[in-house]
């Protein structure tokens, strides 16, 4: 079973995703097909739907004629619990929907109604019960409460989803969209989250959401991929580390994951390419950084202080009177950011954990690996 991340036919990929939807995988696209099971986070509308919802950051959409770009692989899963299915209303996801399951890709992590948003999903694989939990943040307000929506940030639903799940039998993947954008290490908040997951009985949990890779850590004997970092999924920027992402493959056997191989690769303009040995091993490297704060009970909330360390009174004024700027030109916009800021938990704990530490409440305690990671997460060039 593969799981991969974000994918959306935007920017520079929409013209490829629309005149020639294999191509954009490249030299990664046999490994897609290698799997029993592939699946993937669906980070837009696939409508055409004209009217975008205000919201805090950036509106995606694809036209349903870009769902050939998935099923080209084909996957078999679209995970729809994320910040953008919604970007284009109730329509929007409507529309999605349909055309999805037109094209037979089964979906998961939202619906027009509450329970269809909540409900995991389970699918038989070479004789072997697989269930898909999925849910996301609930960004910009987008959570389902009693209506058309995603399954929003509710880890005690989850993590009871995942318990009767486990008394069925089968394997119990959950696959989560959340974290804070951009940075090398997840706050503590998803930490623990993905971490109940796995003691309430996930035999693996997968993150995507902050568009770069985060480590890898193994909790009572089994895996936790923070996150992927960008799939098909084009950001205009010479970033390394925003430019590199990977799948990731799951061997499944008598209702658990016995074992998981890692598939990096590079997203270029005219789509993605494996990277070579060279590559590879510097990518490894990284990701065992990345992962070195899981070693120690300490190491998560000091990773995260190297992050407030680096973010600084600078880095938040320049966020807020960004905002400010912004109601003032759109207030509409602007609003629309604010409130993002204060419900969401990625903004809510970064700003509540950053003006703690700046009064000299909350312990300052980071390492200087640390800081150095998260200064290369906002400095390194990628290659091209």
């Amino acid at each position: 079973m593969l799981v991969a991340s974000d994918w959306a036919p935007i920017r520079a990929f929409e013209p490829i995703a629309r005149d020639a939807p294999a191509s954009i995988y490249g030299d990664l696209l046999p490994v897609l097909r290698r799997a029993d099971l592939r699946i993937v986070n669906c980070e837009c509308a696939l409508a055409s739907a004209t009217a975008a919802v205000w919201k805090s950051g950036a509106v995606f959409k694809g036209e349903p004629a870009h769902v050939a770009g998935l099923t080209a692989v084909p996957f078999d899963i679209a995970c729809l619990a994320n910040n953008h299915v919604l970007d284009y209303g109730v329509a929007g996801l409507r529309e999605t929907l349909r055309v999805l399951a037109r094209a037979g890709i089964h979906s998961v992590g939202a619906g027009l109604t509450e329970a269809q948003a909540l409900a995991p999903l389970s699918v038989l694989v070479n004789g072997q019960p697989i269930h898909i939990v999925n849910l996301s943040e609930g960004e910009d307000l987008t959570a389902s409460t009693g209506g058309p929506g995603v399954f929003g940030w509710d880890i005690a639903l989850a993590a009871a989803q995942t318990r009767a799940l486990k008394k069925i039998g089968g394997v119990v993947i959950v696959i989560a969209h959340g974290g804070l954008e951009y940075v090398p290490f997840p706050p503590p908040y998803v930490v623990a989250a993905f971490r109940a997951l796995i003691e309430a009985g996930a035999d693996c949990v997968i993150g995507h959401h902050p568009h770069v890779p985060q480590g890898i850590e193994w909790w009572l004997g089994r895996p936790i991929v923070y996150s992927l970092g960008n799939f098909v999924f084009y950001q205009s920027t010479t970033l390394h580390h925003r430019k590199t992402g990977f799948c990731v493959s799951l061997q499944c056997e008598g209702g658990r994951v016995t074992g998981i191989e890692l598939h990096p690769y590079r997203i270029t303009d005219t789509g993605l390419r494996r990277l070579d040995a060279k590559q590879a091993r510097a990518f490894g490297t990284d990701l065992t950084r990345l992962s070195r704060p899981f070693a120690t009970a300490a190491g998560p909330a000091r990773a995260w202080n190297a992050w407030l360390q680096y973010y600084g009174e600078a880095g938040f004024r320049a966020e807020v009177t960004g905002i400010l700027d912004r109601m003032t030109a759109d207030p509409r916009k602007g609003a629309a950011m604010f409130r993002n800021r204060i419900t969401t938990m990625q903004h809510l704990e970064h700003w509540e954990t950053f003006l703690t530490r700046m009064i000299g409440a909350g312990s300052g305690d980071y390492t200087r690996a640390d800081y150095r990671l998260v200064e290369e997460y906002f400095s390194k060039e990628a290659v091209s």
